[in-house]
């Protein structure tokens, strides 16, 4: 795993891949969708995407949608988290979405094991005090790239061990 920082590698396994292009879309390519002939409900979830939604390849509109009908089933509060994460993805720099993309693509490829404590350590995060989260984060921050590894093999506090890197072996049991 390369010395990249924890939280957008979690942030990217825990958006799933709403953003990324349908892959398997062997059908005739989908129609453009204009944003006025959406759902009310369509339009609540995907309202940050409202500005270039018209201006969307039809196929991230088709994956949109599909994704929507997902949501509008969910409570408010989930509804609500989806609305925060899409906005925050359209306020990333093209660099920063290669860079999600890719720490989800890594994610993917570690063994369950390793995305369960993976999760679990993010869960952990979530469970600290904002303050604590912050300093952690500028400690992260201000860390060069061996002194990070050290960090996610030790973890920063007892009890909050992240799983080893992909490319590290893993140890005999």
């Amino acid at each position: 795993m390369t010395a990249r920082p924890l939280l957008p590698l979690i942030l990217a396994a825990l958006l799933g891949g709403f953003a990324a292009p349908a892959l398997h879309a062997q059908q005739a390519p989908p129609a453009p969708v204009a944003w006025d002939s959406l759902t009310p409900a369509q339009r609540d979830v995907l309202a940050p995407l409202q500005q270039e939604w018209n201006s969307m390849p039809p196929r991230r509109q088709q994956h949109m949608l599909e994704k929507s009908e997902q949501w509008v089933n969910l409570p408010p509060d989930k509804r609500e988290q989806i609305r925060e994460r899409i906005a925050h993805w359209q306020q990333m720099t093209p660099a920063e979405r290669q860079q999600a993309r890719e720490n989800q693509r890594l994610f993917r490829e570690l063994p369950p094991e390793q995305r369960q404590q993976l999760h679990a350590a993010y869960q952990r995060f979530q469970q600290l005090p904002p303050e604590r989260r912050a300093q952690l984060m500028r400690e992260w921050h201000a860390m060069p790239p061996a002194q990070r590894l050290q960090w996610l093999h030790r973890g920063p506090e007892p009890g909050f061990r992240a799983p080893p890197a992909p490319h590290a072996p893993r140890p005999h049991r």
